[in-house]
């Protein structure tokens, strides 16, 4: 990879140097307008995941798009950090910040833009309150609920009242809401069966909801649903934003989602044709990422690939395909978070000319 390569619009995707993380353009667009049309009219809407494809210019041009509450996502305090000074003004970190030195970069962006902070502990809610009232700042805080993922968030109704409670009477902070993480343990094309399955993961978040406004405090926020629920999620009442990120860039895993098209994608070159029925090309485990398998090659009928190492790539050719050195192929990732992490810019690929270059400028932001 040449983290300096930035080939100029107009080039010919024949022409770019390989490996190289391009961008489709036109199925970029599609993805971001499926959002946009189906959250227009609603009252819910997205608040897109940025930690998917770690890019300022595209969290702009999803909420230009439309649908949008106007803000994204972040994993980290470093991408939401990359996010607030690329322009965003508003930003989620969806994942509990404890590090005295990460909270305090937090209260920091939040003298900058509008800052959402996930949170399952007590403890931790104290130590926000304590950093933000010394920098003189509010954070919004976010109680994170545990549905399936055996992950972080309270596990029962009683410790999320609590929690709001103790939120709401800390200084510098203020309780905005609650969320939560799904996935779908059998994946479906199947409407029906991802409405079934969003329906039993987000209704015990609907009835936290429910039991935080018994007890006196208003729930602003309801932040829930994946891109695999985001046409389910976004008609449930009572929920306010949808998380949706995989869908922008997608990845192998999401197949069964026939609504967005595939727009990140891997160009490697074959540089050996050793032996009828292999082939191997450029890009490896360092430029496609492994995290779920191998990736998928696009439009090669016969061709598949077999493993990988760091840096290069073995392909199976059956009889009636054929490979030869210096031929392109492209490769679809089975996952995109870590592919694209390790990339310092997309090429955006239009009618097979090369039309933006972006820098992803929050990869590697891991703190």
């Amino acid at each position: 990879m040449h983290q300096l390569y930035r080939p100029p619009p107009g080039t010919p995707v024949a022409e770019l140097d390989t490996p190289c993380l391009i961008l489709d353009l036109d199925a970029l667009d599609r993805n971001m307008g499926v959002m946009a049309d189906y959250y227009g009219g609603r009252s819910s809407k997205l608040r897109g995941h940025s930690k998917n494809h770690k890019t300022p210019a595209l969290a702009l041009r999803q909420i230009r798009r439309g649908g949008t509450v106007g803000g994204v996502c972040a994993a980290k305090v470093a991408e939401a950090e990359v996010m607030v000074h690329g322009g965003i003004g508003s930003v989620f970190i969806t994942s509990e910040v404890v590090a005295p030195l990460k909270i305090d970069r937090l209260c920091t962006l939040a003298g900058q833009a509008e800052l959402l902070v996930a949170c399952d502990d007590p403890e931790n809610a104290r130590a926000l309150s304590q950093a933000a009232a010394a920098q003189g700042v509010n954070l919004g805080v976010v109680i994170e609920q545990e549905t399936g993922l055996i992950r972080c968030g309270v596990q029962e109704a009683a410790a999320g009242v609590a929690l709001a409670r103790l939120i709401d009477a800390l200084p510098g902070l203020t309780f905005r809401g609650i969320m939560s993480h799904q996935m779908m343990a059998q994946p479906s094309a199947d409407r029906e069966d991802r409405a079934t399955e969003a329906h039993r993961l987000i209704q015990p978040v609907l009835d936290l909801k429910d039991a935080i406004t018994a007890a006196g405090l208003p729930v602003e926020i309801v932040s829930t649903g994946e891109t695999w629920s985001y046409d389910v999620a976004g008609d449930i009442p009572g929920v306010t934003e949808v998380q949706g990120g995989s869908y922008l860039v997608m990845e192998t895993e999401y197949e069964y989602m026939p609504d967005f098209q595939f727009a990140g994608k891997v160009l490697t070159t074959i540089i050996s044709a050793p032996r009828p029925g292999v082939a191997v090309g450029d890009a490896g485990a360092k430029a496609v990422g492994g995290l779920k398998g191998l990736p998928r090659v696009e439009n090669r009928p016969g061709v598949t690939a077999a493993e990988m190492d760091a840096d290069r790539i073995v392909f199976r050719v059956e009889d009636g395909a054929a490979l030869e050195i210096g031929d392109q192929v492209t490769l679809i990732p089975g996952q995109q978070d870590a592919m694209v992490s390790r990339w310092d810019r997309f090429i955006g690929i239009r009618d097979g000319v090369v039309e933006a270059v972006w820098d992803i400028q929050a990869r590697g932001c891991h703190n």
